[in-house]
């Protein structure tokens, strides 16, 4: 009945409304399978939950090359992720990127996405349910939600769109939240920027270019692509700086008994506390110039020496403290030309 009344959902907002309805669909219907045994099992007896807490650090002082500024200003999508075992993958570093993925990380549409999950809880039963938060209108602010998970589904991935950009997101990769007989009370971890190979733009606004054939999804770096168009490319910079979070705090419980909700807890805050210490990275951004045009036409009295100029121009201003911007203009003395 659930399955018909999906089929009939013609739009991506629709559907990703929908998410924790898949979520108590899995949780009744589906039954867990083993998972490998090379892996530690989690013992834990009793469910838990947890707060998640993605956080937005994309600021123009950390990323000052391109950032987007309008049509659209830097922003985040909605997060989607799932609850499952060791056997499935949402997305792997190094691996071929789904059908769901390109779509969600292209245009961040998660229809398709959202299918294939399920499809996987139907046929390796490793998907417990699907869970949600909602966007970030700006490169910082928060998104909240809240999380259950199982002995069985003691993983834990999600991904999220960097809106613009041509296939780039952060996410994380089965994230274990048990240890041994017992739940962690806190996980964190800092996100950085990856291309998901299916689109070749170097910016943030580059048009659409599929990548053809795909490529494997990538971690971008402060040199790779290596290539000065890049929107991410700092060749000073060992290494990014991160450029969102994600918290998982484990919620406590009462004597009271705590359920689950039916729609997710979600805010759209800006960060606090040590958060907003962490956007005060000011990324050293150098002035780039175009190559020189060639010389022209050398001007003179015939008999004497004349001179030629060249010219080039700035593609990138320099920000935070960058190496400013050389001459943009040479001379150099030359015989006149068409003398008799």
């Amino acid at each position: 009945m659930i399955m018909d009344t999906l089929r009939s959902i013609p739009s991506a907002s629709e559907a990703l409304n929908l998410l924790m309805v898949f979520m108590l669909t899995f949780g009744q219907s589906v039954y867990p399978m083993p998972v490998p045994t090379d892996i530690p099992m989690c013992t834990a007896s009793e469910p838990a939950q947890y707060s998640l807490t993605f956080t937005g650090k994309w600021t123009q002082a950390a990323f000052p090359k391109q950032y987007p500024v309008y049509r659209p200003p830097a922003q985040w999508s909605n997060l989607v992720g799932v609850t499952h075992s060791s056997d499935y993958h949402m997305w792997q570093r190094n691996g071929f990127a789904s059908n769901g993925v390109r779509e969600f990380t292209e245009k961040g549409e998660a229809w398709t996405l959202m299918k294939e999950i399920e499809q996987a809880g139907e046929q390796i039963q490793s998907v417990y349910g699907i869970f949600s938060a909602a966007a970030v209108v700006g490169g910082t602010g928060q998104s909240n939600t809240v999380v259950e998970v199982f002995a069985r589904h003691s993983y834990l991935s999600f991904i999220v769109r960097l809106v613009p950009s041509p296939d780039w997101f952060v996410g994380a990769d089965s994230i274990d939240l048990c240890d041994g007989d017992h739940w962690k009370d806190n996980v964190s971890l800092e996100l950085f920027p990856y291309d998901a190979g299916t689109d070749s733009g170097f910016t943030f606004s580059s048009p659409n270019f599929e990548t053809i054939p795909q490529d494997k999804i990538t971690q971008i770096t402060s040199s790779l692509p290596s290539h000065p168009a890049n929107s991410f490319f700092y060749p000073r910079l060992k290494h990014l700086p991160a450029i969102a979070k994600v918290t998982l705090t484990k919620v406590k419980k009462t004597n009271q008994i705590i359920s689950l909700p039916v729609e997710p807890t979600q805010s759209n805050l800006l960060p606090t506390g040590n958060d907003i210490e962490d956007n005060l990275i000011n990324t050293p951004l150098d002035c780039e110039v175009s190559q020189w045009s060639p010389w022209g036409l050398c001007k003179g009295k015939c008999g004497d020496s004349g001179v030629q100029h060249r010219t080039r121009y700035v593609l990138m201003h320099p920000a935070n403290d960058g190496t400013a911007c050389p001459l943009l203009e040479e001379e150099r003395t030359c015989a006149p030309d068409n003398c008799l």
